[in-house]
């Protein structure tokens, strides 16, 4: 069957209480940074705002930032990036009483209520993930044609030698538009095409080498003596990888540093607060978001992911979010974050990307 994404159903905006309800009140931030008191902040769902009697859709929306009023139109901001004297949403109620709406059902709207009780209702080890499998195939075949899908990983892919390339087909077949990470993916992926270690282990053998634990540290140092990952992959003739496949399909990844880093490579993003602006730059129009192994980075990506997406042409689409972790409490922790939306997948990470890249006809 055809994959077809679930149709989204606006508010009805005829119903006595939002036609009465009051228009939403705006108040000036008092400081750079500083929203006024009672601030409205948004979550993942879609929300409007009533402003001069019609309802206005915050197009842009992120969990835990404030709605400015710019120009006749709803502005998500965070709080840091505030300046003061512009108008803030004010008010908490979410039914239309202070002229907001949180609407968390657009697209559920005609689908068939679950039973109140019911067995097996959460996601664990003892899930079922085949049905998640097959709509993970058509979900990526469609998205591949008519999204965006980006990826959050973490680096054990690199460790396996099925996985790394089973990501690199991704890659390369188009299955990814832009990748998420941090210092440690980058760098033993390159240690792999570099010295065929990860960690100084063999990534096929598992075994460990003479002086392996150096490995990592000789292929950041070396891709310094080269000035640029891009030049290291040229200059030292690697031709396998994901971040090779990266840089030959011209995929955009972004490398989020960490206190622990090592080195980092060149390109690691040592600011915080520049890193969530670049990772939150490649989210604004993704359409799918698949986080795996990794999970600080993939909770940081769930808080700047809403459940919908507005298109250009103004159609409200869906926004699928996966997280796939070994670990229950990871797969569930980003749900307890207010991620609401984010279906959770409980296996091993490397099983499921070769699985991902059979059942896509990309592993030959």
């Amino acid at each position: 069957m055809e994959f077809a994404l679930r149709p989204y159903h606006a508010p009805d905006f005829t119903k006595k209480e939002l036609l009465e309800a009051p228009d939403a009140r705006f108040v000036p931030a008092p400081f750079d940074r500083t929203a006024p008191e009672n601030y409205h902040a948004l979550s993942i769902f879609p929300e409007y705002f009533k402003v001069n009697g019609t309802w206005l859709l915050a197009e842009e929306s992120r969990m835990d930032c404030v709605a400015v009023l710019s120009e006749g139109r709803i502005e998500v901001k965070e709080m840091r990036r505030l300046k003061a004297g512009e108008p803030v949403a004010v008010g908490r109620t979410e039914q239309g009483e202070e002229g907001i709406l949180v609407y968390p059902d657009g697209f559920w709207a005609e689908e068939k209520k679950p039973d109140a009780f019911a067995f097996r209702k959460g996601r664990s080890r003892e899930t079922a993930f085949s049905r998640d499998y097959d709509e993970l195939y058509q979900l990526l075949h469609h998205e591949r044609e008519h999204g965006k899908i980006v990826w959050v990983i973490g680096p054990a892919f690199t460790f396996d030698y099925d996985a790394r390339k089973a990501f690199s087909l991704l890659v390369k077949h188009g299955y990814v538009d832009a990748l998420l990470a941090g210092n440690a993916l980058a760098t033993h992926d390159l240690e792999a095409a570099y010295l065929k270690t990860a960690l100084g282990q063999n990534i096929y053998t598992q075994e460990s080498q003479p002086l392996g634990h150096y490995n990592h540290l000789d292929t950041i140092n070396r891709v310094w003596y080269h000035g640029s990952i891009a030049r290291f992959i040229e200059k030292e003739n690697i031709e396998d990888g994901i971040i090779y496949e990266c840089e030959k399909h011209g995929v955009p990844y972004v490398l989020a540093s960490s206190i622990r880093d090592d080195g980092p490579l060149p390109s690691v993003i040592g600011d915080a607060y520049e890193a969530q602006d670049r990772m939150r730059g490649e989210i604004r129009t993704a359409t799918t978001v698949i986080g795996m192994a990794s999970m600080l980075h993939t909770i940081a990506t769930g808080n700047m992911t809403p459940a919908y997406r507005v298109l250009p042409d103004g159609t409200v689409r869906e926004i699928y979010f996966y997280c796939v972790d070994i670990a229950e409490f990871a797969v569930n922790k980003l749900t307890d974050r207010g991620s609401l939306s984010a279906r959770g997948i409980v296996t091993n990470v490397q099983d499921f990307v070769v699985t991902l890249a059979k059942g896509l006809g990309l592993w030959k």
